[in-house]
């Protein structure tokens, strides 16, 4: 019992700062060893398989976008609800919603995984495929989709137990699985010559290992959140609670599925296969970035998530401010090394010079206006830990589809290749000033309320 009660009440005494780098450090490590699953899938292919494997990689973005879209659907919007019940001290209605977060990913993987199967190859092609690349992506997303509910499921209970109170834990789960990936995938690739399948094996097999962990975590009684009796049903309101706070990153993944696919055709319509590929490169590289400052954001969350339950305004606020300052530090550093070590930082997935040169001119380029995308994030984000749905899905919205999507088909008119990537930084700073418009507003209402007052001021459904 000393678990359950310990466990939620460090998140309102604890110090901000203290709590931050509990939370934020772990997650930060997960996210940043999740996203080297792309990037290892990257190296190891773009040197074992070749250039156009590289684009064929790039060219499941979208694809895979989407499905991380209907993960966070459901794990978002739980994440959120458990931090909240547990700043309630509602045990039991937290244990439904773990109970929800199995069902609804089991059946959203499933779906997701037979009607991409079905049409795969139309909607590759779709997404930007040409017949050079498409037998490369059709082989990985295969293996991909076949995997689909495990991934699904894996990131979502891993979401919850980080919420749950155990943000170290969750690490370790991603950590191994990454480690696991790593150790397997080259194996597959260059020893077994299994090429890009064998990339998408080691993913798949390396999440399935770190779910049965999880699953085994999650079925001991004396964890704060526990599998029992009765929480394997779909509970129409947790349900209907979770999918509305997670249609603002579910809308922001999607949103980027769309855009990718533009950005695709783009880049293939001025650039051909080899400007699609360092597309793909340098994605994965600003990606890490957005990752990290992602596992801040993740860290905040059940901190703002608790305190908002408990009505402790001052300490949400101080940890949205806190969170603000890393995030900026995180997304200049990513700034600075793309202007001064272009060449060297895309040079680790590729030998190819056309590729290289195509690949660091495309990144100093898109990350022009990175210095504000930490802010962005961190208001969308914050938005979203309040349960404040609209103004969440505004500022996840904004960038991609309100800005970028018109300026990567105006500007090529005018720049042709160039003008693809010139939009990116557009759009960047575009969203920020609405970002910093919404914030400024919300921060006003904040001004208004004093500890333990009643929040419907700021418009909450939660």
């Amino acid at each position: 019992m000393a678990e359950k009660s310990a466990i939620p009440v460090e998140l309102g005494t604890e110090p901000i700062g203290k709590l931050l780098k509990n939370y934020a450090v772990p997650a930060i490590i997960a996210m940043t060893a999740s996203s080297l699953y792309n990037i290892i899938d990257s190296i190891f292919i773009g040197h074992g398989v070749g250039p156009l494997a590289i684009a064929g990689l790039a060219v499941t973005f979208p694809l895979m976008n989407l499905s991380a879209a209907f993960g966070t659907l459901v794990g978002v919007g739980a994440t959120t609800l458990v931090s909240v019940l547990l700043g309630q001290k509602n045990y039991g209605i937290a244990n439904k919603v773990l109970g929800n977060v199995v069902i609804l990913n089991i059946i959203i993987g499933l779906f997701f995984m037979t009607v991409s199967l079905i049409f795969l190859d139309p909607i590759l092609y779709f997404f930007g495929a040409s017949d050079n690349t498409i037998v490369y992506a059709r082989e990985y997303m295969r293996i991909i989709l076949a995997g689909n509910a495990v991934t699904h499921l894996y990131l979502g209970l891993n979401s919850v137990l980080r919420a749950s109170g155990q943000p170290k834990f969750a690490m370790m789960l991603t950590i191994l699985s990454v480690v696991i990936n790593t150790a397997v995938a080259p194996v597959l690739i260059f020893w077994l010559d299994m090429g890009i399948s064998g990339a998408a094996i080691a993913t798949v097999l390396a999440q399935t290992v770190s779910l049965v962990i999880i699953l085994r975590y999650f079925s001991r009684k004396d964890r704060l959140l526990h599998f029992s009796r009765g929480i394997f049903r779909l509970d129409w309101r947790i349900t209907k609670d979770s999918l509305s706070i997670g249609l603002a990153p579910f809308l922001m993944n999607s949103a980027a599925c769309i855009v990718t696919l533009f950005i695709n055709q783009q880049l293939g319509k001025y650039g051909g296969d080899t400007a699609i590929g360092a597309y793909g490169i340098v994605n994965r590289i600003s990606f890490l970035f957005i990752m990290i400052v992602m596992g801040f954001n993740q860290g905040m969350q059940p901190i703002a998530g608790y305190n908002y339950g408990t009505r402790n305004y001052t300490r949400v606020k101080s940890v949205m401010w806190t969170t603000v300052k890393y995030a900026t530090v995180i997304t200049t550093t990513g700034f600075l090394i793309a202007m001064l070590f272009p060449q060297q930082a895309v040079s680790i997935f590729t030998s190819d010079k056309q590729l290289i040169d195509f690949s660091a001119k495309g990144l100093r380029i898109l990350t022009l206006a990175f210095p504000f995308v930490g802010f962005q994030m961190v208001s969308s984000n914050f938005f979203q830990c309040l349960g404040m749905v609209n103004k969440a899905i505004i500022l996840s919205m904004a960038r991609q589809i309100l800005f970028l999507i018109p300026c990567i088909y105006v500007l090529p008119l005018f720049f042709e290749n160039l003008g693809v990537w010139i939009s990116f930084p557009i759009a960047d700073f575009a969203a920020f000033i609405i970002s910093a418009i919404l914030m400024w507003d919300l921060l006003r209402k904040f001004g208004k309320l004093k500890d333990g007052d009643d929040p419907s001021i700021l418009g909450s459904k939660i």
